[in-house]
């Protein structure tokens, strides 16, 4: 935007003024033509701007980033494909995130929860990995659609605000090195930059690394998938200033079983984390199945 410039007139030229005015017409321009002037300019710039996007829409229609269906704006989902979404909301379990068939009161947590602590403080997702979820996560992680992680990322940090609100800093589950070459991007630090960004917290994408190559985690049992990633995560020396007596939000595509997190966790609360929240667009929900997908 162009920086309106307004010349103050001097000691010598304001005793003269009326004089100049009256001779000579309008020699400055005063503080109220001056904010309009530039208000005149943002509205223009605006203007502009709102052209230029109606024009691009005409050119590329935006579609919905399911389904291609035609949409009023871009980075959205159509009707049919938001509906297809099982948002996950209150009642849940306070710990794991999972939902409740009944309303049982707040404060509670599920079986699972009981039974079986995670090592995670809390967990929450956007919604049940299914139907319309499992195909954006689909083809974000497998199908290079990383414009997704956009509107993904705004969707969890309205579903985590409340982890937010008590989050210090924003990391990513690392991929190893080679999954990293092979897939050419983490679509876990792409949600996290998309979660920073509309949450205002800080983000480091290097304080956690995976150190070992583990196996693909899908048709593990619970327990294979535990032993698979012992050891997978750490915090180097370096980085342990970063993460010593923070509270952690950390950012994952997909909840499963719990492993990965619980793992990421570990490690992160060894280098010192106050806490380790978790934050993913989907999860698994079952009805106590074995979860092998």
């Amino acid at each position: 935007m162009a920086e309106w410039r307004i010349d103050q007139p001097d000691d010598e030229a304001a005793t003269g003024s009326r004089r100049s005015v009256s001779a000579a017409g309008v020699t400055g321009i005063s503080r109220s033509a001056a904010a309009f002037l530039r208000e005149t300019a943002i509205r223009t710039r605006r203007s502009l701007q709102a052209g230029l996007r109606g024009l691009v829409g005409i050119v590329y229609p935006p579609t919905c980033i399911a389904c291609q269906a035609a949409t009023g704006e871009a980075q959205a989902l159509c009707p049919a494909c938001w509906r297809g979404i099982g948002f996950i909301e209150r009642p849940y379990c306070e710990r794991l995130g999972t939902p409740f068939p009944i309303d049982l009161g707040t404060g509670l947590l599920s079986p699972a929860a009981i039974a079986d602590p995670p090592v995670f403080a809390r967990a929450r997702a956007v919604c049940r990995f299914d139907g319309t979820a499992r195909e954006l996560v689909h083809r974000l992680k497998y199908g290079d659609r990383l414009e997704l992680s956009l509107t993904l990322g705004r969707m969890m940090a309205q579903a985590g605000r409340e982890l937010a609100a008590d989050a210090d800093l924003v990391l990513p589950v690392p991929l190893h090195r080679t999954r990293l070459w092979r897939r050419r991007f983490n679509q876990a630090a792409a949600l996290a930059r998309a979660v920073s960004r509309e949450t205002g917290l800080p983000l480091a994408t290097a304080a956690l690394t995976r150190i070992r190559r583990t196996r693909q985690q899908v048709g593990l049992t619970r327990p294979q998938r535990a032993e698979n990633l012992q050891g997978a995560f750490h915090v180097s020396t370096a980085m342990r200033s970063l993460i010593e007596d923070r509270r952690i939000l950390l950012v994952d595509d997909v909840l499963t079983t719990g492993a990965t997190v619980n793992a990421a966790s570990r490690a992160l609360l060894r280098a010192g984390a106050s806490a380790v929240d978790v934050l993913t667009f989907a999860r698994v929900v079952t009805d106590g199945r074995e979860i092998t997908t």
